[in-house]
């Protein structure tokens, strides 16, 4: 009876396919990392992000860190033009956090555990300014220098419990993932929540009060020391993964991730905290004839925050203490957006010069262009990244148009900002203008693979090709693309002008390109009576010798 229960029971391998056949037909909304499953067997990979190109390195690499905070800024000064205050303040806090867990790795080697008595308060941080100053941009290529996983998640997907949303403890999960499955590495990565004032309750009653609060609740045990079960344990696949590992005999790794060692950063934009600011500042000015002091800009508001003001903002206390280092990011202007395209090692400008460059075309931008992007940049009020939907808007009918067309360079100057329409006229007619060199080399091109395919020679005369680089131009097309579809049946009369002639090469001249059907059939028919003419010839001569 026994026997024939084991029979009926599915081997791992069976029960692994039968899985993956199910949730194949089911589909599944959260993507999950599962250490010790392996995706190269076809299961559907977690969606890759922007920041996958991080090239890891080993926990034992992470534990020899030996970076300064001036080496941090350096690499940082690279990338990220500014901020020069959150750059020193991002690099202190970085280098403190990673020598801290060296030190305690040290310890922990040469006693075996970590002494009892040594306390450290983690230098997670809090990064405040408006959108598109660079935040992420920062943290994302610290993460970089160092070689640790990096997680980024907005702090608006989260609930308390993770029925409704996403689960925070699934960040921690990410990290593994990110870490290639390295448990270890994964436990000194770095986790980022980007808009995290959404979190703050509203003191009129009508913010994220209970999801809010529920989910700042759950962030203060991670961001200081809990351990987090390395699956789900709400979500289905995940522990039916576990179960696989199980029976597989793959179950016995470590299944908690540790977060003593993780750093925690969070930013938002903090809409309306500079009222909160402003309220206390007024406050202190005791007496009936104390004077309104115009209030500060708000690079100078933001650097006087302190905690109590984030508490009235609509954080738990509790919380915003676990955020002791706190980061400004300023205010980009006109002459930073200047600063990011000629000197940011990730300027824009390079993008849209290898776009072009795609297509045959040299785009040059003139600091006349980079100035007036820049003012137009700032009147956007989204950062940096205006910089792209003023470049979209700018650019985006010349990125349409040219390729394909004789254009080979494109000067981005004040003219095509500010007469955009006229210079694009300009641009159309020197699109339409035949570069005979050009066609020429598409045209034996052309001829080249007509000969390795079908063994006939062709050889397009200077007047042929000037009219098909015309053609090409108007079409927005390639010489090239152009004799493909108009000469694609070619081989087969020209076989049959080959077997009534003898002739193995023909020249195509300009009526070819006009009317290539009329052109050919002629030069048919005239095969045929070039043969016919020949057979009369040569009965004629026989009649003569007889």
């Amino acid at each position: 009876m026994s026997d024939k229960k084991d029979k009926d029971m599915p081997d791992a391998d069976d029960l692994q396919k039968m899985i993956k056949d199910m949730f194949g037909k089911m589909g599944s909304g959260v993507t999950m990392p599962f250490p010790g499953f392996s995706h190269d067997d076809g299961e559907d990979a977690p969606e890759s992000t922007d920041f996958d190109d991080v090239e890891m390195k080993s926990a034992d690499a992470v534990f020899d860190f030996n970076y300064k905070p001036r080496d941090i800024k350096a690499h940082l000064d690279r990338f990220v033009i500014r901020q020069d205050e959150a750059k020193k303040a991002l690099s202190i806090a970085v280098c403190d956090h990673y020598n801290h867990a060296k030190y305690m790795r040290g310890l922990e080697q040469e006693h075996g555990k970590i002494p009892e008595n040594i306390e450290y308060q983690k230098q997670n941080v809090i990064v405040v300014g408006p959108t598109g100053v660079g935040k992420t941009y920062l943290i994302k290529h610290i993460a970089e220098m160092i070689g640790v996983p990096f997680v980024k998640a907005d702090a608006t997907k989260f609930s308390e419990t993770g029925y409704v949303g996403g689960d925070v403890d699934d960040l921690v999960r990410e990290l593994v993932q990110k870490a290639d499955g390295d448990m270890e590495l994964a436990e000194y990565g770095i986790i980022y929540i980007d808009e995290v004032d959404k979190l703050a309750s509203s003191s009129t009653g009508m913010g994220r009060d209970v999801s809010g609060r529920g989910v700042q609740t759950t962030l203060l045990k991670l961001m200081e020391e809990t351990e987090v079960a390395a699956r789900n344990p709400n979500d289905m696949k995940s522990q039916m993964m576990a179960m696989m590992d199980m029976q597989s005999g793959r179950g016995g790794g470590k299944d908690t991730i540790n977060t003593r060692h993780i750093l925690f950063i969070v930013s938002g934009a903090f809409s309306g905290l500079e009222k909160v600011i402003k309220k206390r500042l007024r406050s202190g000015q005791i007496g009936f004839g104390a004077e309104v002091s115009e209030s500060p800009i708000d690079e100078e508001l933001f650097s006087q925050i302190n905690t109590q003001d984030f508490i009235d903002f609509g954080f738990e206390a509790e919380f915003i203490g676990r955020l002791p280092v706190r980061v400004v990011c300023e205010k980009l202007e006109s002459k930073d957006f200047v600063n990011i395209m000629k000197n940011s090692e990730g300027s824009l400008l390079r993008q849209y010069e290898r776009e072009f460059a795609a297509y045959g075309i040299q785009a040059k931008f003139e600091d006349s262009a980079i100035e007036r992007i820049a003012e137009r940049a700032e009147s956007e009020n989204t950062g940096a990244r205006a910089l792209m939907t003023v470049c979209e808007g700018l650019l985006r009918d010349f990125k349409f148009e040219l390729p394909g067309t004789a254009v080979s360079e494109l000067t981005i100057d004040s003219d095509l900002i500010e007469k955009r329409e006229t210079v694009l006229e300009k641009y159309r007619e020197l699109g339409k203008r035949v570069d005979v060199a050009k066609a020429r080399e598409e045209a034996d091109l052309y001829a080249r693979e007509f000969h390795e395919k079908h063994s006939i020679h062709i050889h397009f005369s200077d007047e042929a090709v000037a009219l098909l680089g015309e053609e090409a131009a108007e079409q927005a097309r390639s010489v090239l693309q152009l004799c493909q579809q108009r000469f694609k049946d070619y081989q087969f009369g020209l076989k049959l002008i080959e077997k009534n002639t003898g002739v193995g090469e023909f020249d195509l001249e300009k009526e070819a390109v006009l009317d290539a059907d009329k052109f050919l059939s002629e030069r048919v028919v005239q095969s045929y009576n070039t043969d016919t003419d020949t057979a009369q010839t040569d009965c004629t001569s026989e009649n003569e010798s007889e």
